[in-house]
């Protein structure tokens, strides 16, 4: 159980993971990233999770700089677009991405989406295998990945994905998706934990916050941590930054947490997995 803001979760591997990062998704690129990212390493976020596709990479590399933090002590993860799937399309993705951020490897890169019409994680996945192996990564995943995709993946593959990065929040619990990444020892990782901001006036949820003098937010983000995942809320605000790392000083009970799972929907706020072909 993580207990402190610098508490961290040792992917299969043996690299440890921070367990609460920052989210970057639709920051925009210059001032506004780059001033959100050094605002959290300010305040002790180690994580920060960018992507290809969120074309903010630069400000994330920029704020890196500015934050005057060892490198070593970062932990950045950013992913390859759908578009740029496939082998050598995936190992110049990667190139590119490394470039813009300004770095000389990522601590953890992923494959954005399966995009079952395109058939081609497989490849994508063995060029991330073959990047990892020559040190340029320290660990490799997936997002989006439901059980299907991950046993096609698997069955194929040399190396497991040590995270699958997916929509969870408590209107979407993904129990069986939990179950298999736990059998299989992928970390799972939360994107939306606060259903962009649907899930805050949640009666259920507004009741345990009062309880604990916590916001409706926190007690969110402490159940993802209690749950055992990873969890990357996104805020360019300094005060909210700052508020979304407050959940470590208490915990909810076996009953709370019993009824915030109970408040599943398998109700999506992004697109179905198995549907999404965007290019």
């Amino acid at each position: 159980m993580p207990n402190n803001f610098q508490s961290t979760t040792t992917l299969h591997n043996g690299v440890k993971m921070p367990w609460l990062g920052l989210g970057v998704f639709k920051m925009e690129d210059g001032s506004e990233v780059t001033e959100s990212v050094v605002a959290a390493i300010k305040h002790g976020y180690r994580s920060i999770d960018t992507a290809a596709v969120y074309k903010n990479e630069a400000g994330v590399g920029q704020a890196i700089k500015q934050a005057g933090i060892p490198r070593e002590d970062l932990f950045i993860t950013s992913k390859v677009w759908n578009g740029s799937q496939g082998y050598e399309t995936t190992l110049q993705a990667f190139e590119e991405s490394l470039e813009r951020l300004g770095l000389d490897y990522l601590d953890l890169y992923l494959i954005h989406w399966p995009v079952p019409a395109l058939g081609k994680y497989k490849e994508t996945w063995r060029a991330m295998e073959k990047l990892y192996k020559d040190g340029k990564i320290r660990a490799i995943g997936v997002s989006n990945f439901k059980e299907s995709h991950l046993e096609d993946l698997i069955k194929d593959s040399e190396i497991v994905p040590m995270v699958n990065q997916v929509e969870f929040h408590p209107h979407l619990t993904q129990e069986s998706l939990r179950a298999y990444c736990n059998e299989h020892k992928i970390q799972l990782e939360a994107w939306s934990p606060l259903k962009q901001g649907k899930l805050l006036d949640d009666p259920t949820l507004s009741a345990i916050a009062d309880k604990y003098g916590k916001s409706t937010a926190q007690v969110i983000l402490r159940w993802d941590l209690q749950s055992g995942v990873v969890t990357i809320p996104k805020s360019v605000k300094e005060h909210r930054i700052v508020a979304n790392s407050d959940v470590f000083d208490f915990e909810l009970t076996t009953e709370e947490m019993n009824t915030i799972d109970g408040l599943n929907k398998d109700e999506r706020v992004g697109p179905d997995p198995d549907e999404f072909n965007r290019a």
